[in-house]
Formats: C-alpha cells, sequence, structure tokens
C-alpha cells in the first residue's frame, strides 16, 4: 500500500473510530455491571468547563466526518441531532464510518494541495489539504477520543492503551 492522502486519513479515522466504540461498549457495560445509570458516564466531564463525554464523541465524529468531505469535495455530513446515550453514540460512530467509506477516494489523494477553509468558531482558517488533514483533523480527532477516555478511565472502566490503540486488531 502507498501512502496516500486517502490511506493517511479514511483507514486511519475509521479504526480510530472502531477503538471509540470499544472503550464506549466497554463504558456502557461499567454502568450496567455497576448498577447506575448510564448517563452518569455520558454526562461526566474532567472539568466543569469541559464538554461531557458525549459531546467530545460528537466533535470527534463531527470533526472526521467534515474532515473526510473536504477532503473529497463532497457535502458536509449532517451533524444531526446531539444524543447521549451509549447506544445513540454508537450509532453515530456508525454513521460517522458509512459517510466516510462512501467517500470518493480519488479526490481525497488529489487533495493534498487544495485550500480548505475551516470556519472555528470567530476564526477562519485557510490550508492546504494536507495541513488540513495532519495539522486539524487528526489532532483534534485524537484529542477528543483522548478525552473520552481519559473521562471513562477516571470514572472506572477498565481500559487501557490497549484499548486506546484498537486492542484485538492489533494481534488479530
Amino acid at each position: 500500500m502507498s501512502v496516500s492522502m486517502y490511506n493517511s486519513s479514511i483507514p486511519v479515522i475509521i479504526r480510530c473510530l472502531d477503538s471509540l466504540s470499544a472503550i464506549l461498549e466497554k463504558g456502557a457495560n461499567y454502568a450496567q455491571d455497576h448498577g447506575f445509570d448510564e448517563s452518569v458516564l455520558t454526562s461526566a466531564r474532567l472539568f466543569p468547563n469541559m464538554h461531557s463525554l458525549s459531546k467530545q464523541v460528537h466533535i470527534c465524529c463531527d470533526m472526521v466526518g467534515r474532515g473526510g468531505a473536504r477532503l473529497a469535495q463532497s457535502d458536509l455530513p449532517d451533524d444531526g441531532e446531539e444524543n447521549s446515550s451509549f447506544a445513540d453514540l454508537q450509532a453515530r460512530i456508525a454513521s460517522t464510518q458509512e459517510f466516510l467509506r462512501a467517500l470518493n477516494q480519488a479526490a481525497i489523494n488529489d487533495s493534498e494541495a487544495n485550500e480548505i477553509q475551516v470556519p472555528a468558531g470567530p476564526y477562519q482558517f485557510e490550508m492546504s489539504g494536507y495541513d488540513y488533514l495532519n495539522n486539524w483533523v487528526l489532532p483534534n480527532m485524537y484529542f477528543h477520543m483522548t478525552t473520552t477516555y481519559n473521562i471513562l478511565r477516571h470514572n472506572g472502566v477498565e481500559i487501557g492503551k490497549f484499548d486506546f490503540l484498537g486492542g484485538a486488531s492489533l494481534v488479530g
């Protein structure tokens, strides 16, 4: 497999979303096994001014969905409604993966030098497709994945680095 914009983005993102899904499943199981409402975890934050776990997952999915769309020069995905149950978050991840799998591989491969405009709050950034992927989309995805992981771990869910990295898919 040659290194390309597509191979550096979509398969990497889909694998990370698989890992995110697996750690959320462990969170849901933990709540059920310990007899408490899952909203304790999905609404948990690391600090009062940070987003909740459910918002972290939404931002992660929105970031990579929009990222793939911008690189492929396709319509931006509908970010949909914000729901907070583990089942809703799993559905959000699955629909994001489905959207990413349907993107045009050739268009993404041709996006390296494209100028990408990124609105971010009151700011408007312009960068090449390469910089957009490597300096915006992937770092943001990892940040929100890591924060989700940290919220679950902080609340007692038994997950580790192996889970974050993809666990069983690494060895099998």
